[in-house]
Formats: C-alpha cells, sequence, structure tokens
C-alpha cells in the first residue's frame, strides 16, 4: 500500500507474531527510524478519555464488526478494544493489515501508551469516536 516501506514480519518480544504472514505493520513504531507509515509520528500527546464506551452501540459511539474495513474506520482515534479473552483496553491504531491491528495501547498502571501489535481474530469488539 505504501511504497516507501516493505512489509516484512515483525517479531515484537512478548507478543505473538501479527497476521499470520499477511498484512504486517512497518519494522517498529513510527518514527523509531524503522520505517512508519503516514500520519501521526507517535502516541497520542495525552491519556486517553476517561468514559469508557458502551459495547452495545449507542449515542455517539459505535460497535463495529471485526474486519480491516470496519477497524479501518478508527486509525487515529482513540478507540476501546475488547478482547475474546475478556480484557479490555484503551488503543490508538495506526495500521491496519488484513489479519491484524498495529498501534498504541494504553498501560493505565504505567500511564503511558506502548506500541502493540494484535490478530484481529483475537479482538471481539471494539468503539472508536
Amino acid at each position: 500500500m505504501y511504497p516507501y516501506y516493505r512489509q516484512l514480519p515483525i517479531q515484537i518480544p512478548g507478543f505473538p507474531q501479527l497476521g499470520g504472514g499477511t498484512g504486517f505493520p512497518p519494522f517498529g513504531p513510527p518514527g523509531s527510524g524503522f520505517g512508519g507509515g503516514p500520519g501521526q509520528s507517535g502516541p497520542p500527546s495525552g491519556p486517553p478519555p476517561t468514559v469508557i464506551p458502551p459495547e452495545q452501540g449507542q449515542g455517539q459511539f459505535g460497535v463495529y464488526a471485526v474486519d480491516p474495513g470496519g477497524i479501518r474506520g478508527c486509525l487515529y482515534r482513540y478507540t476501546y478494544v475488547r478482547l475474546n479473552n475478556g480484557r479490555a483496553f484503551w488503543y490508538y491504531p495506526t495500521f491496519v493489515g488484513r489479519n491484524s491491528v498495529a498501534g498504541w495501547r494504553w498501560r493505565r498502571n504505567q500511564y503511558r501508551w506502548v506500541y502493540f501489535g494484535i490478530d484481529l481474530d483475537r479482538i471481539r469488539s471494539f468503539s472508536c469516536y
């Protein structure tokens, strides 16, 4: 999609291989000197919203089907992600591949954003605004 970098698999220590062989993000976080796509060069400058969106899309929030086309609408937007294992967290996606998404995950206990990638089939639902 972006001719200025090659899409090759990456392995982030402590995380499973992304995408099962397709749709990989660049070589590292945007602005790291190892690739990166268009848009913002790093994580958001502050914490995510304090209000957690409801899982059933109501009001200003929308819950989308978990596919690349759906989550692509959340690029560079605060996104609340709920995983199949019951965990949930704020996310700021910056890349969407065929089977995976990469971006910045909010670590509330550490009060910081951490670059993070995950397979789409591990996501139960997501809400962005």
